[in-house]
């Protein structure tokens, strides 16, 4: 498989924006099983924000909320949006050429390449429009020997948060919810800026319930590091999941995040015993897969014990679930996903079953 040509080597980050960062610091320490690692505000010289850094193997979170109300950039987007996604981080080879690149092929700059420093080295980073408020950061650490980012110090407060070992690995890929009409936009605007490509079509009936339906299309970068589902709603009878998502969050942008996992009977198990809500699957789900004899490692009871979804493809199959909306609007939500052999879906097979979880949730809030 190619390089890509941007030398993008990895998801980095993820940046929400929130109206409490310790409150959901504490939320992702506590049921996620993160480790509160870093800190910003006040105390580190930022009057304006505060932000918590958390990490879990390879996967980095930061936590912003504004300490003042002219801290625009944080309060207008959890004014219009609530809590969720703003920044998307790939980590690349050189962010000065990466810009260049993206700039000249027609990507909405937000910010310049620009140097952040401390005693541990520098950083670069720049960042690009994508949805509606939503920005890609491009950085490099190259020249940077500290083990956070420039302008974080450690926890003002150590954390002795009691949770069970989730063990979560990796970002495997972060999911858009578009406006009708919008999709096909969005995924030329990301082959185009990033020199990406379409590798899933999911056209009319192909994600659908007699309710709600939607299409998506899956762009990535030529090498498979970067995945970037795209939803729009499509019509039917009712509300679907990503119409709810659209007038809920109030446009479009980030819907969920999918985390991979080496065992995700351990880790579901583990989620479940802190806290973390997950939807429902119903029993004939996994009666449906004992008659189709499908050849798994796991035990289907245990998969129906704990409510985990299997979907075979090609050489491999994944197995995965979502959580519930973790915020107070239906909005943004975590998916949980182990992948076996040469399995690079995302579960077309499970959609029927998902998309009837999500609708018995709207139907319970009155937005089906």
């Amino acid at each position: 498989m190619p390089k890509n040509s941007l030398g993008i080597r990895s998801f980095d980050y993820i940046e929400f924006f929130v109206g409490s960062a310790k409150m959901w610091a504490y939320w992702h320490a506590k049921a996620l099983g993160f480790d509160i690692v870093g800190y910003l505000g006040p105390e580190t010289g930022h009057k304006d924000r505060c932000t918590y850094y958390l990490k879990q193997n390879d996967i980095k979170i930061q936590i912003t909320s504004a300490l003042k109300p002219q801290t625009y950039d944080v309060t207008d987007f959890v004014t219009r949006h609530g809590d969720g996604v703003k920044l998307i981080g790939y980590e690349v080879d050189d962010v000065e050429k990466a810009f260049d690149q993206v700039a000249r092929r027609g990507g909405i700059p937000v910010t310049a390449p620009t140097k952040y420093e401390d005693e541990f080295g520098w950083t670069v980073q720049a960042s690009f429009r994508v949805y509606d408020d939503t920005e890609i950061v491009l950085i490099n650490y190259d020249n940077y020997r500290g083990v956070l980012k420039p302008g974080f110090g450690p926890p003002i407060q150590k954390y002795e948060v009691a949770c069970e070992a989730v063990g979560l690995k990796a970002i495997d890929h972060v999911v858009g919810n578009v406006r009708p009409n919008e999709m096909d936009m969005w995924v030329g605007y990301f082959n185009r800026i990033f020199d990406f490509e379409t590798f899933v079509d999911f056209g009319p009936g192909d994600i659908a319930t007699k309710y709600s339906a939607l299409l998506s299309k899956v762009v990535r970068s030529k090498d498979n590091v970067i995945k970037h589902p795209i939803n729009e709603p499509f019509k039917g009878l009712r509300k679907s999941q990503i119409e709810e998502y659209i007038q809920e969050y109030n446009g479009s942008g980030v819907q969920h995040i999918a985390i991979r996992t080496d065992n995700i009977l351990t880790s579901i198990r583990a989620l479940r015993a802190n806290g973390v809500e997950f939807l429902e699957v119903p029993k004939s789900y996994y009666d449906m897969l004992k008659e189709k004899g499908v050849e798994i490692n796991e035990d289907i009871e245990r998969l129906c014990e704990l409510g985990i979804l299997c979907d075979i493809e090609g050489e491999g199959y994944l197995l995965q679930l979502f959580t519930k909306p973790i915020g107070d609007r239906p909005t943004f939500f975590y998916e949980i996903i182990q992948r076996v052999g040469k399995s690079e879906g995302f579960g077309k097979g499970n959609f029927q079953s998902l998309f009837e979880a999500i609708e018995r949730d709207q139907a319970k809030r009155g937005n089906l």
